[in-house]
């Protein structure tokens, strides 16, 4: 508790997230939505921004990955909780279907670089206090059923809004980090009480604009799947408010996380330019502005990248938009610092699958959430043509991701890839590597020299992984969905490819311009890696970010 202290007289911010990437060895994400989040925490360290991060727990992680003929096994992910997060001595209670639940605080702290921390609260329900069904709810990051994530969802919202009040933080703005902490509005809601009128409608019972004051939420997916429903309500429902006032708020049918969040956040804003055009479809009557997500640059540098970088631009972790002037770098020095990230992923991918991988070949890599928007199957759509490329031009591929353990499409995807993996032995090396998690991603997106994504638009919200490889000068190749569309520039920065089903368009990139590139002109391609690092890394950075959320968001 002295360590939390120090942060109760500076931090006015909280910003709720249901996952957090916060460091390797803490299984506390699942993927993109975690990474950004983690990202955010080691900007506004290095920013000295007065934000203190809450999320779950979740003791038992995401999930271990192992492949068994090609098929996704899910094994329990625990991690050393005592190494890295110490709990306070202090507990809040929120009830569920008629129970207390006891939620206790654990205190992480980040510190830049340059000596400033911030703190980050992680809620954990495994107390001897709390019955043994409520134990288990701050275990398993998106397990379980419907009925268990509605309760997880009010241990955020809810019991991470308490927690904040009982250690004694003073909070002036509640960033809602997509909708699973929308259940915090209502907490809020409940302490802002109004006299009802004669004719009385629900609203007029509580001071929503208050509300709507205190908190911004952030949308991050144009996916229906993405946007929690519930139709459990009555069962587990605290006596926060009223339901027919959460009804109102979120839906009189199903409730809505999404919709609940909109209603009293007095800041809504999508994650790119094109996703909050389409949030703005999806939820018409809501302004919906945009913040392009960005990367942390320090954190995603392959290390010879980050000593090119030192030793040109000193300021380059805290001030990365000076990597516009990367395109002066030599020719040389930056296909040395590529060299030297390529051969780390070469042996990485053959110390954990085997596969020997050629230096002098290139490699597009793929490392993603399997799940069907985002296609990652849609290459080996035809491959016999995709034999026939490599016949003419040799490639290598490494893909990674998982699949959510109730996303069948997804699973399905990942067994195709196993079966061309099979199919193109002895004609296109391809890798899977097990296990995707923050460490696997910065060798990936280091090493690669092609970054190749392939959704299907307009349902990749951002995506951010483009933007860790163009840090290390690869080359984008992806549909024009999410942030690409904002990010490239033709023949400068990487390519856009069609948004065929078949592979067609993406196979003729391949074999008409990406390759003949590669093979015919180095020095061309060089420039394009110094244009991605300038153009790319120097605006689609956490820094830049946070400094719009701090600027339009926080201080409104």
């Amino acid at each position: 508790m002295n360590e939390l202290r120090a942060f109760l007289p500076q931090t006015n911010i909280a910003y709720f997230t249901m996952e957090l990437a916060l460091r390797v060895e803490m299984h506390t994400y699942s993927g993109g939505l975690g990474v950004l989040s983690g990202d955010t925490v080691r900007s506004c360290a290095d920013l000295e921004l007065p934000v203190v991060f809450v999320s779950l727990l979740s003791r038992e992680g995401y999930f271990r990955q192992e492949i068994v003929d090609g098929r996704q096994v899910e094994h329990p992910d625990p991690w050393d909780i005592e190494r890295w997060a110490e709990p306070l001595a202090a507990m809040i209670g929120v009830e569920i279907e008629g129970r207390d639940v006891w939620v206790r605080p654990w205190l992480y702290v980040h510190t830049s670089d340059l000596g400033y921390s911030v703190p980050v609260l992680l809620l954990d329900t495994d107390i001897e206090q709390n019955d043994p069904a409520d134990r288990g709810l701050t275990h398993h990051l998106y397990g379980g059923d419907q009925v268990y994530r509605l309760k997880q969802e009010l241990v955020l919202g809810v019991g991470g809004a308490r927690a904040l009040e009982a250690l004694g933080f003073e909070i002036g703005t509640y960033h809602l980090n997509e909708g699973h902490a929308a259940f915090a509005t209502i907490e809020l809601l409940k302490r802002f009480p109004r006299r009802r009128r004669q004719t009385d409608v629900t609203e007029w019972s509580y001071d929503a604009d208050r509300v709507r004051h205190l908190c911004v939420f952030t949308t991050h997916t144009p996916v229906e799947a993405g946007h929690d429903r519930f139709d459990l309500v009555e069962r587990v429902w605290p006596e926060l408010i009223p339901l027919e006032v959460l009804k109102a708020f979120g839906g009189a049918d199903r409730l809505n996380m999404t919709k609940l969040a909109l209603n009293l956040s007095g800041y809504v804003n999508g994650v790119a330019q094109m996703h909050a055009a389409t949030a703005r479809e999806m939820f018409p009557g809501f302004d919906v502005r945009a913040v392009t997500n960005g990367v942390h640059v320090g954190t995603w540098a392959h290390p010879a990248f980050a000593a090119l970088y030192q030793a040109h631009y000193p300021q380059w972790k805290h001030e990365p938009e000076v990597l516009v002037r990367a395109d002066t770098l030599s020719d040389g020095a930056v296909w040395d610092a590529h060299c030297s990230a390529k051969a780390d992923l070469c042996r990485f991918v053959q110390e954990q699958s085997g596969l020997k991988l050629d230096p002098n070949v290139p490699i597009l890599g793929f490392a993603r959430r399997m799940t069907g928007y985002k296609r990652p199957d849609l290459v080996f759509r035809d491959l016999e043509r995709l034999a026939a490329i490599a016949g003419k031009y040799p490639f290598q591929l490494v893909f990674a991701g998982k699949a959510h353990p109730a996303d069948a499409a997804g699973k399905e995807a990942m067994h195709t890839i196993h079966r061309a993996i099979d199919t193109l032995s002895g004609r296109v090396p391809v890798a899977f590597v097990r296990n995707y998690d923050m460490a696997v991603a910065k060798i990936l997106v280091g090493g690669a020299d092609v970054w190749l994504n392939t959704p299907t638009p307009p349902l990749e919200a951002s995506g951010t992984s483009g933007m860790k490889a163009a840090i290390n000068g690869v080359l984008n190749l992806s549909t024009l969905d999410g942030w690409w569309a904002e990010g490239c520039i033709e023949g400068v920065t990487g390519w856009a490819i069609g948004d065929g089903e078949d592979g067609a368009a993406l196979y003729s990139k391949l074999e008409d311009v990406v390759f003949p590139l590669y093979y015919h002109d180095q020095a061309r391609w060089t420039w394009m890696m110094k244009q991605a690092i300038a153009k790319i890394t120097c605006y689609f950075n956490s820094h830049r970010m946070m400094r719009r959320y701090a600027a339009e968001a926080y201080l409104r």
